[in-house]
């Protein structure tokens, strides 16, 4: 177990931090978004028209990294915020993981979009290399940076009072739930989709980041990854096939990590990391408990 006496007192971001990270990430995006949609001609006047690109609209996606870097900033200082940070340089994790990133997510859209009968009839959207890449970086700095909201301060907090199990699924309705205004507005990507897939889809991908969270010790870097993986815009479009395999496999790794997931014991609920984590290895070796879920139970701050 790691203990870092000197920092519990100090440095404690309770349960009851939730609702002012709740209150911040919805007030901002919902904000910015509601504006859009009920002074429509005034916002376009004003900043433009509303698209998945618009400063805006990342601030608006980047809305539970501020509110969690707030809290955090505001109970343990920059120091506290530095340490925060410092889970991005966590990675070690399964073997297992790594393939299921790499290999696995992009199976699921390419067998969905088989399954949708559109793989070899959709052409490829990008029309040079530097479109591609211009893409794929858009996409590594929008959705992956809520991560260090959702699973960064929000996750370990549920976890502190719920299953593994059970906070997934609050995150992932939160987490569905929050994004509704993108549907309401045109120009956003989440306008083309259909709400109730991704609805499913977000509590199914919450399930596994909270599987993937735990087995890495609490990586805020292979959760973001993973947000990204999912969201990689040169993946076809395989809705809502995607999403009925996402099911499926959320399924299957609830299954083969039963006992991690419904206790509470490899529950990684530290937001902050100690300082002997910091100065010895932000990377130790855990124990192995399960096919992806390593063992790591940590002190809450």
């Amino acid at each position: 177990m790691i203990t870092d006496s000197s920092n519990t007192k100090t440095h404690q971001i309770t349960l009851f931090s939730l609702a002012p990270f709740l209150l911040i990430t919805f007030g901002l995006a919902w904000g910015i978004l509601g504006l859009f949609i009920y002074l429509p001609e005034r916002m376009a006047g004003m900043f433009g028209e509303i698209t998945g690109e618009h400063p805006l609209f990342f601030l608006a996606v980047w809305a539970p990294a501020v509110a969690a870097f707030v809290i955090v900033i505001q109970r343990s200082g920059v120091k506290g915020l530095k340490r925060f940070l410092s889970r991005l340089l966590i990675w070690r994790c399964s073997p297992v993981w790594y393939i299921f990133l790499i290999v696995g997510v992009p199976l699921i859209f390419i067998v969905g979009s088989g399954l949708k009968g559109n793989l070899f009839t959709d052409p490829f959207p990008f029309s040079s290399f530097h479109a591609v890449l211009a893409a794929l970086v858009l996409a590594a700095i929008k959705g992956p940076v809520e991560e260090f909201g959702w699973r960064g301060l929000a996750l370990p907090l549920l976890q502190r009072k719920f299953a593994p199990i059970h906070a997934g699924l609050i995150i992932g309705v939160i987490w569905g739930f929050w994004h509704l205004p993108a549907f309401m507005l045109s120009g956003t990507q989440q306008s083309e989709w259909s709400l109730p897939a991704f609805f499913t889809g977000c509590i199914a991908l919450s399930v596994i980041a909270t599987a993937l969270f735990n087995a890495s010790r609490g990586s805020i870097l292979l959760s973001a990854f993973f947000h990204f993986n999912v969201m990689n815009p040169v993946l076809p479009d395989a809705q809502p096939y995607d999403t009925y395999l996402v099911i499926v496999v959320a399924v299957v790794i609830v299954v083969l990590n039963r006992d991690a997931m419904f206790t509470k014991e490899s529950a990684v609920t530290q937001i902050i990391p100690s300082a002997e984590v910091e100065n010895l290895d932000v990377n130790p070796e855990p124990p192995v408990r399960a096919v992806f879920i390593s063992t790591g139970k940590e002190v809450n701050s």
